[in-house]
């Protein structure tokens, strides 16, 4: 859907993943910045969340535990179809650009690659919630696990998933990885351990090259 909207006029879709600490929520708001700055049209979202009934749905997940993996992926699921619906969706409609902090690729690299929830139930549940919409470019931000749980803990905010092991958290990054692998022309991995100015000087220039920016 994002990529045959782009000739037609409509939004673009770009998405930031990575594990716990990587610098997602930071980053996607300089980014959103930088292309606002640009004089394009931006919507600034997040996952779990960016619309009112997904929001609620964030709550449950973060805040209670644990799951049946099965479970947690359909939640996951029911908030993401939510925030399409009603955010994402319409604004790519619009002709804005979507930048979201996490997206279905958390969902496979957490829920099948850290938690083993088979590939197939990811595959269904995105079908259905999704259809054909996929990310224009997606941006990995990669880190060691340990360092990433560090930065989590020094923010203060811890959620439950930060709390899990940390070999669940190595298959976490296997799976982002794993991604990027499968998808070069939709993913690129970056660099997190610099400094965030950095960062973004990487991601704006991913993006710029993705997208064709002046």
């Amino acid at each position: 859907m994002a990529r045959a909207a782009a000739a037609s006029g409509r939004g673009r879709f770009i998405t930031l993943e990575g594990g716990e600490g990587a610098g997602k929520s930071t980053q996607a708001r300089v980014l959103a910045e930088t292309l606002s700055a640009r004089g394009l049209p931006v919507l600034l979202t997040r996952e779990p969340g960016g619309a009112p009934g997904a929001e609620a749905i964030r709550s449950v997940l973060l805040g209670s535990g644990p799951w049946d993996g099965v479970a947690e992926c359909m939640l996951h699921f029911a908030a993401r179809r939510e925030h399409v619906a009603r955010s994402v969706g319409p604004a790519l409609e619009a002709g804005m650009w979507v930048v979201c902090d996490r997206f279905a690729d958390s969902t496979l690299a957490y829920q099948c690659f850290g938690q083993g929830v088979p590939r197939a139930v990811f595959d269904a549940l995105a079908e259905t919630a999704l259809g054909p919409l996929r990310p224009d470019v997606t941006l990995i931000l990669d880190l060691p696990p340990e360092s990433g749980l560090a930065r989590a803990a020094a923010r203060g905010e811890a959620n439950r998933y930060e709390a899990l092991d940390p070999a669940f958290h190595a298959r976490v990054r296997a799976g982002f990885l794993a991604i990027a692998e499968a998808e070069p022309g939709r993913c690129v991995v970056l660099d997190a351990a610099g400094p965030p100015e950095d960062v973004a000087a990487a991601i704006s220039a991913a993006v710029k090259k993705r997208l064709a920016l002046p």
